[in-house]
């Protein structure tokens, strides 16, 4: 028949050893870590991330302009295929809008896939005319916030369990020198009376 017994490194009794108490605070320990603090390592990240993001989004707010361009170059040949979605990747083509005061401009620009020549798009340009992507909107933002502190709070969460695995190593070389202690002060009672 088997007995399990709840908490019995907690309670004293004649077979518990000093390691089976540092193994059940440790395990304590571990739970408090894994419950409490590898959420809020992913919160401390995730705030850091989400700032650092909107000023980058800010910042490329700032150094880039957009403009409806009408499209006058044509679709490349073949556009790079997408494995796994539907999503469409935009290509590089020739655009012309109007400045005020300026007449029209032309450039390279990024524009959607599956845009035609004649369609009017919005495109961003830097400072330097140059067509760049647009800069991360606040989905993007937030997406970026989530990721990284899921990354924080999964980084923290092996930690702890790595830190764990050593710890109970540890513990289990402790417990077989305690026994074997034991038993060399036991070992010679028992086996006196069979020689």
């Amino acid at each position: 028949m088997r007995t399990r017994v709840r908490c019995w490194r907690w309670r004293p009794n004649p077979l518990r050893r000093r390691s089976d108490v540092v193994e059940a605070w440790i395990a304590l320990a571990v739970a408090v870590l894994l419950c409490v603090g590898a959420p809020l390592v992913g919160a401390v990240t995730g705030l850091w991330a989400h700032g650092q993001a909107r000023s980058v989004a800010a910042a490329e707010r700032s150094e880039r302009h957009m403009v409806r361009a009408l499209v006058i170059g044509g679709a490349p040949e073949q556009l790079p295929s997408v494995q796994g979605g539907d999503r469409a990747h935009a290509y590089q083509t020739s655009v012309r809008w109007a400045v005020p005061g300026e007449g029209t401009k032309t450039a390279l620009a990024r524009v959607p896939a599956g845009t035609r020549t004649g369609d009017v798009v919005d495109v961003w340009f830097d400072r330097q005319g140059h067509g760049v992507a647009p800069p991360p909107d606040d989905i993007a933002v937030w997406q970026h916030t989530v990721t990284m502190g899921l990354c924080g709070a999964s980084c923290a969460a092996g930690v702890v369990l790595l830190g764990r695995g050593v710890v109970r190593r540890v513990a289990l070389r402790h417990r077989l020198a305690e026994w074997e202690q034991e038993w060399a002060r036991t070992g010679p009672d028992w086996t006196r009376g069979r020689a």
